[in-house]
């Protein structure tokens, strides 16, 4: 079953209590939260007392993409803050499968993503230990970029792999995802859908994000 997860980082925050009740009224099935660090990415974003903040104000579960170097040091606190999904890069750590290890151990999902320049290979020996696949379809760091279409071919890999081992990983996409290419991403074998702008630059969230899910149905 496709997931929407409208990436919170495009709402405005001036009225940020109104957009999460909008996200939930319009049908979204998770919150993306990116958090950046200024050093695997230039941006500096939000930890996690901002997370603890969004767990109390919604009730859809937090996925929470750590954009940050030796993201092990900050497992349990944004697991203490409210994340369901913890994703870490493989790049921006030396030990994938400890850090993995370490989410589940404090109760959240534990998921793995990959840069555009960044080979599936980077993910295969942790795939069957992980609830969550992102493959990123745009460099990371900054909003509004556009897709890159290398990243179909990707999702069609983790898929078939996905697969192949009969795992219920869930297999998400993020980066320039609009109403115009979901449908392409989902049959590349994307079934969990990040949006930014593609959602928050819409004037009607939920009519935007019932055409993504008519898109893929047709």
């Amino acid at each position: 079953m496709m997931k929407i997860s409208p990436s919170v980082l495009s709402a405005d925050f001036t009225k940020l209590t109104a957009e999460l009740s909008a996200l939930e009224a319009a049908g979204a099935d998770y919150l993306h939260v990116d958090v950046m660090d200024g050093r695997f990415v230039p941006n500096i974003t939000i930890g996690p007392f901002i997370v603890e903040a969004l767990k109390r104000a919604t009730r859809l579960p937090l996925d929470v993409h750590l954009m940050i170097e030796e993201p092990e040091r900050y497992i349990a606190d944004f697991a203490k803050a409210g994340a369901s999904i913890i994703t870490v890069h493989a790049e921006a750590t030396r030990h994938l499968h400890k850090v993995v290890q370490a989410i589940r151990e404090h109760k959240a999902r534990p998921g793995v993503t990959i840069n555009p320049g960044t080979p599936v290979s980077a993910i295969e020996e942790v795939l069957n230990d992980v609830d969550l696949v992102l493959i990123m379809s745009v460099n990371p760091g900054f909003s509004g970029q556009g897709f890159i279409p290398g990243a179909l071919k990707k999702l069609e890999t983790v898929r078939r792999m996905i697969n192949e081992r009969g795992l219920k990983t869930e297999l998400e996409v993020d980066g320039g995802i609009k109403v115009a290419n979901i449908a392409e991403a989902a049959r590349a074998g994307a079934d969990v859908f990040v949006s930014g702008s593609g959602i928050f630059g819409t004037p009607d969230y939920k009519k935007t994000i019932a055409a993504m899910r008519e898109a893929v149905r047709a």
